[in-house]
């Protein structure tokens, strides 16, 4: 490509001449990313598609300017542009070189490359200009495109990874301008939280479902882009009907424990065919599996997994009945942001438990070898029935663990109660996300 033409495309992506779109900010990744480009490490953003990486991005370069960086030394890079056609690793050389003719950066510059994937060995690219010490690099993709054999073998060592998750519900309640700033908003906005709730609930936390109203349109969308570009492309997948409706079938039983061989029948393809499209599914980041708790690995691996959906307006759009789901659709949220959790702190690890006479809890939380906290979520705990069963399991985990406290998570009740010297803990849904994230 010729210079001018290279000029002409990062003219409209960049802060040079001009205040470019930002988005809602997203406080905790462009704090994060900050922070980690402190070190001289490649920066690396992943995520399921449309989760909001590109605008993250674009705050970070934004953050960076108002901490007085010059607005020539940020370059950011679109790889989806469609005005960029050559994607051999030269054009990386060629955008590099324009840039610093025409604006001739002072300091280190911080280079932004977005979609970076599309580009062929961008990792050796990346990695030699990282080594000379010429720019401080972040770039971002799709999470399969950056965790690939050939990025991790080249990259290792180099690199700070920053996971994006659609939104959380603190943020979600920013993107419908609902502010939290202490326990009194708390009060005096319940019903504002509530409604927003609700409405999470049912279309989950993508950022541009949030602000739209052709909800279901766009999550029908992003389903099908998911398949389309990031697996079949990828991965060369030749059953394709079968593929997809692994995927439709996970999305419609979040919350409930699967084994790949049960799952074998139904779509007409071998266990370790189911194997490996879940695999597939997983690595995309469209949904994630926890296992049963054992101290015994073996026992781990063979036990039935939970599958969950990182966001549950996927689950709803591709054939959910809300109203009659509502219990699963809230275990489901609760496991996301254990996920979450579990990012910002690698010594955490997530599962569930049955005991061998059937009683259950939904969420272990393993921090350091040792289980520190026992999850159940029961969403309509006016159901005496249901509570009891509740109960009853996490008061046999609370003794086989030897804790003395357990949390439920319910649609509204807060309250305490002790059983057998063990204090039970109720709290909503909305109050336990909000507490989660401040």
């Amino acid at each position: 490509m010729r210079r001018e033409e290279i000029l002409e495309i990062l003219s409209d992506w960049n802060f040079w001449r001009k205040q470019i779109d930002t988005g809602i900010k997203r406080e905790e990744y462009v704090k994060k990313a900050v922070e980690f480009l402190e070190s001289n490490m490649i920066i690396c953003i992943t995520g399921i598609r449309r989760a909001g990486k590109s605008y993250i991005m674009r705050q970070i370069a934004e953050e960076l300017i108002k901490n007085n960086v010059g607005k020539n030394e940020v370059l950011i890079v679109n790889f989806e542009d469609r005005r960029f056609s050559d994607f051999s690793p030269k054009i990386l050389d060629e955008i590099f070189e324009t840039y610093i003719e025409y604006l001739n950066p002072k300091g280190k510059p911080y280079i932004f490359l977005d979609e970076v994937h599309r580009v062929e060995k961008w990792e050796r690219w990346v990695r030699t200009l990282n080594e000379l010490g010429k720019a401080k690099i972040i770039v971002s993709g799709s999470t399969s495109q950056l965790i690939k054999r050939e990025f991790s073998t080249l990259l290792t060592g180099r690199h700070l990874d920053i996971p994006v998750f659609p939104l959380s519900f603190k943020e979600f309640l920013s993107f419908k301008e609902v502010e939290i700033r202490d326990s009194l908003d708390l009060v005096e906005k319940k019903i504002e939280i509530k409604r927003a709730l609700k409405e999470y609930l049912e279309f989950g936390g993508f950022p541009e479902v949030a602000l739209s109203k052709s909800k279901k349109e766009i999550l029908l969308s992003y389903f099908d882009d998911v398949l389309t570009k990031d697996i079949f492309q990828r991965y060369k997948v030749r059953k394709i009907n079968q593929l997809e409706s692994l995927a439709r079938f996970y999305l419609t039983n979040i919350s409930n424990p699967i084994t790949f061989r049960s799952i074998e029948k139904f779509i007409n393809i071998s266990s370790d065919t189911v194997e490996k499209f879940s695999y597939y599914l997983e690595e995309v980041g469209l949904l994630f599996f926890i296992r049963r708790f054992s101290p015994k690995v073996k026992e781990q691996e063979k036990s039935p997994r939970k599958v969950y959906s990182i966001d549950v307006g996927l689950s709803n759009a591709i054939g959910f009945k809300l109203s009659e789901n509502l219990g699963s659709i809230a275990e489901n949220v609760v496991a996301v942001e254990l996920k979450r959790w579990k990012t910002k702190n690698p010594l955490i690890d997530i599962f569930y438990w049955r005991s061998y006479d059937g009683k259950e809890v939904d969420f272990v939380v393993k921090e350091n070898f040792k289980v520190n906290k026992l999850i159940q979520v029961c969403w309509n705990i006016s159901d005496e029935k249901t509570r009891k069963r509740e109960v009853k399991g996490l008061i046999k985990a609370m003794e086989e663990f030897r804790l003395k406290k357990g949390l439920i998570i319910t649609e509204d009740y807060e309250g305490r109660e002790e059983i057998n010297k063990k204090v039970i803990e109720y709290i909503p849904l909305w109050k336990w996300l909000l507490s989660l994230n401040s």
